[in-house]
């Protein structure tokens, strides 16, 4: 008899134990699903709001030029700087003596018959830096009665950009001929400018680029008539001895050489480059 109640009573209590486990359970999963039944509960939606006019919002968006003291924000500065590096290879080239410059040193470099020597960087970073010795006062009225102003926020960008060409309008006046200011007019169909302030940019530009070009041409026929004598000399005395197959430049390179040493040829040059914008 005790063996069997100890084996009725062990077989309940798992069945109890079971049963609490079950209720439990059924519990939680009945809490749950009230909980999840409230959250998927119905809201009614707002009702809609009236159209808002244009400029009586509040929100928007806003781009300011100038800053809290009337002189240009940091971000307009920034893109102004860097959209003239992307157009300066162009205004150097249009607006300056560069393309002069660096004509007539190459020119000299074809006169002693060497095509690689100096190179091209060479040529072009010493026409670079005389182009800045030459234009440095031009440069300095450019700052002074455009950018200075435009900075401390005094003028606007229009009137900066009208201060600015002023120096140079008169730097390029002073080199252009009057004969390329009339072929640029005619070229345009249009009337004969009253004075030289009158003269548009697109009209002076293209002369102003045409007379750098003659001048520099003018000067590169001077510079090639003393090589061109070496070398007739130096033809006619290997056609004298009989030695034709002996190329003329082989003897009459180092006699070009020695003379441009001996007259400070690249003095000269540089020299009567500067000269030729002084005094105008």
């Amino acid at each position: 008899m005790s063996r069997t109640a100890a084996t009725r009573s062990g077989s309940v209590l798992p069945r109890t134990v079971i049963v609490v486990v079950l209720a439990v359970a059924l519990g939680c999963c009945l809490v749950l699903l009230n909980a999840a039944v409230g959250h998927a509960a119905l809201i009614d939606p707002a009702a809609p709001t009236d159209p808002v006019a244009p400029g009586e919002g509040v929100g928007g968006v806003s781009v300011q030029i100038n800053g809290p003291n009337g002189t240009p924000s940091s971000s307009i500065i920034t893109l102004v700087g860097i959209t003239l590096l992307s157009v300066a290879p162009a205004l150097l080239l249009m607006m300056t003596s560069f393309t002069k410059i660096f004509v007539v040193l190459a020119m000299t470099r074809n006169a002693l018959a060497l095509p690689s020597i100096p190179p091209t960087q060479v040529l072009a970073g010493l026409a670079l830096f005389l182009s800045l010795f030459i234009m440095a006062p031009v440069l300095a009225d450019v700052n002074e009665l455009g950018v200075r102003p435009y900075l401390d926020g005094t003028i606007d960008f229009a009137a900066a950009v009208e201060a600015a060409s002023g120096p140079l309008r008169e730097f390029m006046l002073a080199h252009t001929r009057e004969e390329d200011l009339a072929l640029m007019t005619r070229a345009a169909e249009q009337e004969n400018p009253d004075d030289a302030a009158s003269v548009p940019m697109l009209t002076l530009i293209p002369a102003f680029m045409i007379s750098e070009l003659r001048a520099a041409f003018i000067i590169g026929f001077v510079i090639f008539v003393p090589f061109l004598v070496i070398d007739i000399v130096v033809s006619a005395a290997l056609m004298s001895m009989g030695m034709m197959m002996l190329p003329p430049v082989m003897i009459s390179l180092p006699f070009k050489i020695l003379l441009f040493v001996l007259v400070d040829g690249w003095g000269l040059i540089v020299t009567s480059l500067i000269s030729s914008y002084q005094g105008v």
